[in-house]
């Protein structure tokens, strides 16, 4: 069992140091000595007067993937351990969250593969009061993470909302290459879709790489719960602009059917799994938060979004659009000399995205470190590898058994799931063979 400490006050920062009650603390002040990165307060002050329990939310967000980076996984595929953590977090209603203790255990748990206990305490008010900012009212908030299908989602958005109507763009980053990249797609949108009022709320917020007494924390890979942390942000926002959040995701990458015998169940990852997006929703329902969430792309594939692209904006805008986005899933390659943002061509994200050009017919003019002539990043490419299990996976094709593995709601139909898992992996067939 992990015991970690998130707290917003200095003094018990020290105390659980001086303790040694706990085997990770997490400070987090705006400004002064702090655990995390970024200009974001616990209090969310930047956006007025948030919801108490959406503030919580993005706390207890920020504690779970803080551990969640912050404690090794022993190891991978069949040999993937489920971690235990008891955390104790400060929040604005310790009792509410209380008496929802096992419904919040239950969806972290889902999302990480672990098991979480949660404790509360309460919180301290802020030293200055929240300003009484103007009411924003938005006729939609999208998530906008830099990725092809948040691109999608939002330019949908705009086009779909039209002249006149509104809608708030939400981004997260703590890699600082993608901030240009979500910046230059609200930028597109504005030329794409003119007419429709939009604001682009840039949050950097995450872990440092060093603890309160200066020494390195370590750091897992895996992070499968960033997500909650996206979603947490983003509903804040949407509290404020008293819309509804939309989470723009392909169904096909959602139910992420397993590649193989070894990544069924808690071994597949979760992050914009249908279940998990209505458990949360259902989670801030019952604690009285804001957490109306929707992903209206549940049911198609990303070369079908690609083809909805297409057919609202043309194919060479939309080729363009798409192709400035990053859907990589590896932030690691400027270590070898890439340059920043780059995409390396043969991860998980890169093959979906690069399959869905292919399927979808629009041309894909984004530049892969697996293409590079001069062998530069070779070994790197080496290294992230995954095509070769991705050729099997859809040359073995999905079966009735692996729907049964993939923890549908109730809402949710069987057949509908292997039908859209089908068309997703013919759109992997005309990339891979």
């Amino acid at each position: 069992m992990t015991r970690i400490l998130l707290t917003i006050a200095d003094a018990a920062a020290n105390a659980a140091l001086q303790s040694g009650s706990y085997d990770e603390t997490f400070l987090w002040t705006r400004d002064g000595r702090s655990t995390f990165v970024g200009a974001v307060d616990p209090h969310l002050g930047g956006l007025g007067a948030v919801n108490p329990l959406n503030v919580d939310l993005v706390r207890i967000a920020l504690a779970v993937f803080s551990a969640d980076r912050s404690v090794l996984r022993e190891g991978r595929g069949s040999s993937w351990n489920a971690r235990n953590f008891d955390i104790s977090i400060e929040v604005n209603d310790p009792a509410i969250w209380t008496a929802h203790t096992q419904q919040l255990s239950q969806l972290v748990g889902f999302l990480s593969g672990d098991h979480w206990d949660f404790q509360f305490t309460q919180a301290a008010a802020p030293e200055v009061g929240v300003l009484p900012l103007e009411e924003q009212q938005f006729d939609r908030t999208v998530l906008l993470s830099g990725g092809a299908d948040s691109a999608a989602g939002a330019l949908l958005s705009a086009i779909e909302l039209g002249a006149g109507k509104s809608h708030a763009l939400v981004s997260q980053f703590s890699s600082t290459a993608l901030s240009p990249i979500q910046q230059n797609i609200v930028s597109a949108i504005a030329r794409l879709a003119p007419g429709v009022q939009q604001v682009h709320r840039q949050f950097r917020l995450h872990r440092g790489s060093k603890r309160l007494d200066g020494t390195r924390f370590k750091d897992e890979p895996s992070s499968r719960s960033r997500s909650l942390l996206f979603l947490a942000l983003g509903l804040a926002v949407a509290e404020r602009a008293k819309s509804k959040l939309w989470i723009p995701e392909n169904g096909f990458a959602s139910l992420n059917p397993p590649l193989g015998a070894d990544r069924r169940g808690s071994l597949s990852t979760h992050t914009t799994h249908p279940r998990f997006l209505r458990e949360l929703s259902d989670l801030m329902r019952s604690v009285g938060g804001h957490g109306e969430i929707e992903n209206p792309f549940e049911g198609l594939t990303k070369g079908e979004m690609f083809q909805r692209v297409t057919a609202a904006v043309g194919t060479d805008a939309a080729s363009a659009y798409l192709s400035a986005t990053n859907s990589c899933s590896h932030t690691d390659a400027r270590y070898s000399g890439a340059p920043a943002g780059a995409s390396c061509g043969v991860c998980f994200g890169c093959l979906i995205r690069k399959s869905s050009f292919n399927a979808s017919g629009v041309p894909d003019k984004t530049s892969y470190l697996v293409d590079d002539a001069s062998g530069r990043f070779s070994a790197f490419v080496k290294q992230k590898s995954i095509v070769e299990p991705m050729r099997d996976f859809a040359r073995r094709g999905i079966h009735p058994r692996d729907v049964m593995t993939m923890s549908l709601p109730q809402d949710y139909a069987a057949k509908d799931a292997l039908t859209l898992c089908e068309r997703g992996i013919e759109e992997l067939r005309s990339l891979l063979g």
